[in-house]
């Protein structure tokens, strides 16, 4: 039977976890104490009634704060979540044709395709060839090419006309 593992820590070492023999002090009002022993900044902690957080483990020496520990915790988990919710994340939309599409089916995808631009999100342009039309693979390139001059002033190519099979893809980006 093996011993068990030391759970590790996330986030901030705190109080007797920091491993330091002295440290760089912030007080509690956001004064830079200096460099104190660390048994100096944990009893300046407790007598204050609050925590010492280890804020810059790296630095020579390490940056330790005096704070309130669960406030910190809450407010930096306040701060991801915000950074989560401004994140936008980019989404590849597909639309799908075939070589001899009529003018009426390829203004409908064409507005969706600057529908999807207009969110943010990339587009794959996938040209499906069935049957005899596999012999006529310069008709794709020219319907691929016409879709590229149609949507140039709101998105640019970022992967150009290939063959995957018996379809012909592009990929096209926003500006």
């Amino acid at each position: 039977m093996r011993a068990p593992q030391p759970r590790e820590q996330k986030g901030p070492r705190i109080n007797d976890a920091i491993t330091a023999s002295e440290v760089r002090l912030i007080d509690e009002n956001g004064d830079n104490v200096g460099v104190v022993a660390i048994e100096d900044a944990i009893k300046r902690a407790y007598d204050v009634g609050v925590d010492l957080v280890e804020i810059s483990p790296d630095a020579k020496p390490p940056v330790a704060k005096i704070l309130d520990y669960g406030k910190y915790k809450y407010q930096e988990q306040k701060k991801a979540a915000e950074a989560r919710k401004k994140q936008k994340i980019v989404e590849v939309k597909e639309i799908k044709m075939r070589p001899n599409i009529d003018g009426h089916d390829y203004q409908v995808k064409l507005r969706a395709m600057h529908k999807f631009f207009g969110e943010g999100d990339k587009v794959k342009v996938t040209m499906r060839f069935r049957g005899r039309e596999m012999a006529h693979p310069d008709l794709g390139f020219k319907l691929l090419r016409k879709v590229k001059e149609d949507i140039e002033e709101v998105a640019k190519v970022e992967s150009d006309a290939r063959f995957e099979g018996r379809q012909m893809i592009m990929v096209l980006a926003p500006k």
